[in-house]
């Protein structure tokens, strides 16, 4: 097919994920490699998202793909009810770098499934109904998942589709603080104010938290946070889900973010970069004594899809390419020089209002105003398809060769843990020009 046909084929035909179906045409890629991808017409972007924070190994790592043709000559498919080599080989290999107690895991396909297993895991485990959750968050686009989502995707879900009780918290967002206070006086009155939640609402099975917030701005806790959120569940019996589909894998130069801050949740989940995205994994660790609970009690979930060994020996080889090529660490050094740059676009540029990030996990939030940090767009804005200031400066950056993601009024910058530093180069070069647009809207000095 030529690239008209494609592009014919694939609009008449398919469904494009959350956004109006109308005036959808796409990029169509042809090939990719590394932390770059080419169009049908042999254009060359840089992939400065990981497409969706996903592809940390960059595209067409080698081992990844060995190990996929490997194991699909061998074992393609096995039922769940069957051991496989690939499933026992992953297992053991998470034993060694998921964070302690984490040693019971259920397999699926996606980071979306593995909140899934999650919730329904923690309301069976503890016999209770409610989850605490956060209004800055995401955590897929299924049932339950969606319905302890905060962001405007769960408006946009809950007539058609909706799991009851869900109790939503404050964010540890100290730029939009919402009790109004400052960092540190504010005595973390966010993660206070989960020990009123908890003690006053009841029947709360388990708290979920993006440790680093992904797709809502990359928002990085405080440093007493995490632990203090961890002391609080711990008090009320509450059970703590880590949600890591976008903030493990070296992202944030750990293996796990909870790591940075020596937090052990019961259950953590991810997906994405447990294959470097090549072939899709989700998975759902939890603590033996969740495990226990059903140890003579009936287990209420699983997938056709669950373990899939063609999926897991990836797992293996991902968690090999991390190690051999230094990537948690390099994420580390890259990443402080990712924010000193940022730094100096936001010195330099009056639309941005806060950059902020870790390891190679970046948002660049944008303002009409620095002072008043009035954004130039909402979630309502982008709920009713409104134009958004932040499509036009990733539209401008597109023109010039460099993929980022522009969500509501900010941009996510996360390459992939491979990406060279002149690759960080181009692309901060790129973003320093199309910066320039937001600028002559912004109204503040």
């Amino acid at each position: 097919m030529d690239a008209e046909e494609i592009r014919r084929v694939i609009r008449e035909t398919n469904y494009v994920t959350w956004r109006r179906q109308a005036g959808w045409d796409p990029v169509i890629v042809a090939r990719a490699s590394g932390s770059k991808f080419w169009d049908i017409a042999g254009k060359e972007y840089l992939d400065f998202s990981s497409q969706l924070v996903a592809t940390n190994l960059g595209h067409g790592n080698a081992a990844v793909v060995d190990a996929i043709v490997k194991q699909a000559h061998t074992v393609a498919y096995a039922a769940p009810a069957f051991a496989t080599e690939a499933r026992a080989a992953l297992s053991a290999a998470l034993l060694e770098i998921l964070p302690k107690g984490l040693s019971r895991f259920f397999f699926s396909t996606s980071g979306t499934e593995a909140n899934e297993a999650a919730l329904k895991i923690a309301r069976a485990a503890t016999g209770r109904t409610k989850i605490l959750s956060r209004y800055r968050s995401y955590h897929g686009a299924t049932a339950a998942s969606i319905s302890v989502t905060g962001e405007f995707r769960r408006r946009s879900s809950e007539k058609v589709q909706r799991v009851p009780g869900t109790v939503f918290a404050p964010d540890c967002y100290c730029y939009r603080c919402p009790f109004g206070l400052t960092y540190p006086d504010c005595d973390i009155a966010c993660a206070e104010y989960v020990d009123y939640q908890l003690a006053h609402e009841g029947d709360v099975a388990a708290m979920i938290v993006e440790p680093v917030v992904g797709t809502n701005g990359v928002i990085v806790p405080v440093p007493e946070y995490l632990p203090r959120v961890r002391e609080i569940t711990k008090k009320h019996d509450v059970l703590l889900i880590a949600d890591e589909v976008m903030s493990a894998w070296g992202r944030v130069g750990e293996w796990f973010a909870v790591d940075h801050w020596k937090v052990e949740p019961d259950i953590l989940t991810t997906a994405k970069g447990i294959t470097g995205a090549q072939i899709p994994l989700g998975l759902t660790a939890t603590t033996p004594a969740i495990h226990d609970a059903f140890h003579d009690a009936y287990f209420p979930h699983g997938h056709t899809y669950e373990a899939h060994p063609l999926t897991l020996m990836p797992g293996v080889a991902a968690i090999g390419e991390y190690r051999r090529l230094g990537l948690i660490e390099k994420s580390r050094e890259d990443g402080e020089y990712l924010l000193a740059r940022l730094r100096d676009l936001q010195a330099k540029h009056r639309s941005v209002g806060e950059v902020r990030g870790l390891g190679l996990f970046a948002a660049v939030e944008l303002v009409k105003d620095r002072k008043t940090r009035e954004p130039f767009n909402t979630e309502d804005d982008k709920l009713a398809g409104r134009p958004l200031l932040v499509d036009q400066v990733t539209g401008a950056m597109m023109k010039e060769g460099v993929f980022c993601i522009g969500w509501v009024s900010h941009l996510v910058i996360a390459p992939p843990l491979v990406v060279t530093r002149e690759e960080l180069d181009q692309g901060l070069d790129v973003l320093d020009r199309a910066l320039s647009i937001a600028d002559q809207h912004a109204t503040g000095p």
